[in-house]
């Protein structure tokens, strides 16, 4: 079945209500922490206080003798059990070596390199009496010098002995001598340095994970709070403990949001799972607040240079960058893939730029540990390409839509400059439409009107493109990827005709057991509640790779798409057998087989019980059952594409910024739940609303200590923050997946915040003010407009 056959189908395109906010909404969901299992301790982490210091001796002799206390482990107790935390992509440096991949100790050894570094893991019978011994462990550091920002890392104290510099990688993309030959004759070039703000993830539900082993049949499970089961195991057992993976089940129940920080294999994952052995009990550990903040993996956090070279109408001509990504302390499970192939390759956005070169340096710093972040690259190239593209239009005294016009691909396929081939899209519809919905035309009217009232306003613009999927296979494991990228999806049909679909994808708020229930509902025309879906459970749901980059409905969704094809064709057979007629003859739809050229026909629920109860079946030839599986690997990326226009009023005297009116048109492709997705896009915009106006990590820069710990100095967005959105779509279905979608969960973080930024300068412009990075607070805007002053 094609796409545009699928997109007419019953069912798709429907704002099907959520099937499991009834348990959310009841207080039903099962969450790890909700979880208690028998013979039961609990653990609490021992963490670093400093930045980077050596460890001289931990004494837990105080600590042990505590009341409760079952055992307290450090890093000399896990040295030569096992390995460390892996890497999960090799980037190669552009003189051909490796990147430095330093080891990832479970529990420190000799030495911590950033504020909430695990040092000790305390087990005891309650949760109180492992935090008052965790408090009981001495441990003698001699403090050494922290770097916290690219700029001073090269310089700094090594962190590692296998970087002496803290330099990771240094990774380009595109052809440099060509690039600079057409710079050196451009009529006009653009130049911008901007910062790509640290950010926290946040989520609702912190972290957390039980370990258990079973003596029985030497069997370990992990309940944990995680976006990819199926990887965690893997990386858990190949390249940590040296397990067979069929002796480990990773169960992720209810998940309270990830965004990305939730994809990784974390040390504390690692330890109960190993200690639960040693001590013959299950341990369970949830992350405080502050806790989160100093120990999950953090996103974004780059410093980049960029020139776009024009010729005298503002037609792009060639554009080169050099970004300084900072990593963290150690290589998290994807981050080093995260400023190169998810960020490089997404430089050329919609416009048709001949000619880029990117150079990426990679750094270590006494930090958390750098990783993907709602969107992963694809905002860090958002942010800086749509922020050039607005400055070039004012210096070429154009609007912020003309020039993107002027430099939109217009004809598909594309083969972009820096690798990736768009296979379809139409940003001219989605910059039309969302100029209507946004009332352009009128700007200047309310432009205006806000003088009147002592206020700046201004207008951005921001024509985001992302890749989502990452595919294919071998594609991504050329470019050091140390995982496949397909997906598995399987359908088993019950005799009565209801159906469980099993998929490796994972739900953590994105809506899967709706929309995956649709998609199923409509090729076999049954009731969307006649279906359930199944996730989370690697002892339950065949191999997966999980969630993330907005992968779910493409990948997750094709692979059960491809399912079905195989339960019609065999559905079919059956149906012939029944009907007394060829199989060739059979047609399937709206849940009933009919024979071509006559009346005969017979609904599905009458198939799937004749395939469990084979009276008179030809078993000679056809299997009793209809149960199918399927595995799909993407042939390309997709890539879902939009145009975002934010309007904000600034009051100079205080620098207060208030987002007036944001408008998102997006091309999702096949939309399956548009109300799901209208809620995916307005979460995906707050959080990057949230970026550019408020949310900021920050380090000191001597000490290495994190100042923004908590919410009290982290601010995050509120829902009186913003105004009601306007929201809307075209629909240019990908064409290399059977159902044509694209993905829509990081849209919204990806475009929203150099729209914001870009409006804000449109603002502060007419005061002299010509630049600002994120966030911009009330602070910052107000300092900008003081320096701005003659």
């Amino acid at each position: 079945m094609g796409a545009s056959d699928f997109s007419k189908l019953p069912h798709i395109g429907e704002s099907v209500r959520r099937k499991e906010d009834y348990r959310f909404l009841t207080g039903a969901g099962q969450y790890t922490d909700d979880i208690n299992l028998a013979n039961q301790r609990y653990a609490v982490f021992v963490r670093s206080p400093h930045a980077h210091a050596t460890i001289n001796s931990i004494d837990t002799a105080a600590a042990s003798a505590m009341p409760g206390v079952t055992r307290i482990f450090t890093g000399k107790d896990l040295e030569g059990k096992m390995g460390g935390l892996p890497c999960g992509w090799l980037i190669t440096s552009t003189d051909g070596t490796p990147m430095k991949e330093p080891p990832h100790p479970v529990l420190a050894l000799g030495k911590v390199r950033y504020v909430g570094d695990h040092v000790a893991m305390v087990v005891a019978d309650t949760l109180d009496q492992a935090r008052n011994a965790a408090e009981a462990v001495e441990v003698d550091y001699d403090v050494l010098p922290a770097v916290v920002s690219v700029s001073d890392a090269a310089k700094a104290t090594a962190l590692h002995e296998a970087a002496p510099d803290n330099h990771c990688y240094k990774w380009a993309l595109g052809d440099k001598a060509a690039v600079d030959a057409v710079f050196a004759t451009a009529a006009h070039v653009t130049k911008l340095d901007l910062t790509n703000n640290r950010l926290i993830p946040n989520a609702m539900e912190p972290r957390a994970a039980i370990g258990s082993f079973s003596r029985a049949n030497d069997e370990y499970t992990l309940y944990v709070s995680n976006q990819n089961p199926h990887v965690e195991r893997l990386l858990m057992t190949a390249f940590v403990l040296g397990l067979p993976e069929h002796k480990v089940r990773v169960i992720a129940p209810d998940v309270g949001g990830g965004f990305g920080s939730k994809i990784f294999l974390y040390a504390e994952d690692v330890a109960l799972t190993w200690a639960a052995k040693q001590l013959n009990c299950a341990i369970k550990w949830t992350a405080d607040r502050s806790e989160s903040f100093v120990s999950d993996a953090h996103g974004r956090d780059h410093v980049s240079h960029a020139e776009m070279a024009m010729d005298a109408n503002g037609k792009f001509l060639a554009m080169r960058v050099h970004t300084d990504a900072n990593l963290g302390a150690y290589l998290s499970t994807f981050s080093t893939a995260v400023p190169t192939i998810l960020y490089a390759t997404l430089l050329a956005g919609q416009y048709a730029t001949p000619m880029i070169h990117v150079e990426v340096d990679a750094w270590f710093t006494n930090t958390a540990p750098v990783d993907a972040y709602r969107g992963a690259g694809r905002p860090e190239a958002t942010y800086l390409l749509e922020r050039l593209v607005t400055r070039c239009a004012w210096e070429m005294n154009l609007a912020q839509d003309e020039i993107r016009r002027r430099n939109f691909i217009t004809t598909f396929p594309y083969q972009t400059p820096v690798a990736l081939q768009y296979d379809v899209g139409d940003y001219g519809a989605a910059m039309d439409k969302a100029n209507a919905l946004a009332e352009v035309a009128g700007f200047d009217a309310r432009r205006k009107a806000s003088e009147a009232r002592g206020f700046k306003r201004g207008i951005g613009y921001s024509s985001y493109i992302e890749a989502c999927g990452i595919a294919p296979s071998n594609i991504a494991g050329a470019l050091g990827a140390r995982a496949g990228l397909f997906e598995c999806g399987e359908i088993r049909v019950h005799p009565t005709g209801s159906v469980t679909v099993f998929t490796g994808s994972h739900s953590h708020g994105q809506g899967h057991e709706t929309t995956f229930a649709q998609v199923v509902a409509a090729r076999l025309g049954i009731p969307v509640e006649n279906v359930d879906v199944v996730h989370g459970d690697t002892g339950r749901v065949p191999f997966g790779m999980g969630t993330y980059g907005s992968r779910s409905i493409s990948v997750g969704g094709a692979a059960i798409m491809k399912a079905l094809d195989k339960i019609e064709t065999k559905a079919k057979k059956i149906a012939a057998h029944l009907m007394e007629a060829s199989d060739a003859d059979i047609e399937f739809e709206g849940g009933e087989f009919k024979v071509k050229g006559t009346d005969k026909k017979i609904p599905f629920g009458q198939v799937a019980l004749t395939a469990y109860v084979p009276h008179n079946y030809p078993l000679d030839k056809l299997e009793p059952g209809l149960n199918e599986t399927a595995f799909y690997d993407p042939t390309n990326f997709t890539f879902p594409a939009g145009t975002y226009i934010c309007e904000v009023e600034i009051d100079t005297a205080t620098g207060s910024v208030r987002v007036d009116r944001f408008t998102a048109v997006d091309d999702f492709g096949t939309i399956i739940n548009p109300m799901i997705v209208e809620g995916q896009v307005h979460g995906g915009i707050v959080q990057g609303i949230g970026q550019a106006l408020m949310e900021n990590c920050v380090y000191d820069k001597e000490s290495g200590q994190l100042l923004t710990g908590s919410f009290m100095d982290y601010a995050m967005p509120r829902a009186d923050d913003f105004p009601m959105f306007k929201l809307d779509t075209i629909c240019t279905p990908c064409t290399h997946n059977p159902l044509g979608t694209k993905g829509c969960g990081e849209a919204g973080a990806i475009g929203s915040p150099p729209a914001v930024i870009n409006a804000v300068l449109d603002a502060l412009r007419p005061l002299g003010v010509t630049d600002l990075d994120m966030p911009a607070s009330s602070a910052r805007v107000w300092d900008a407009i003081q320096s701005a002053r003659p």
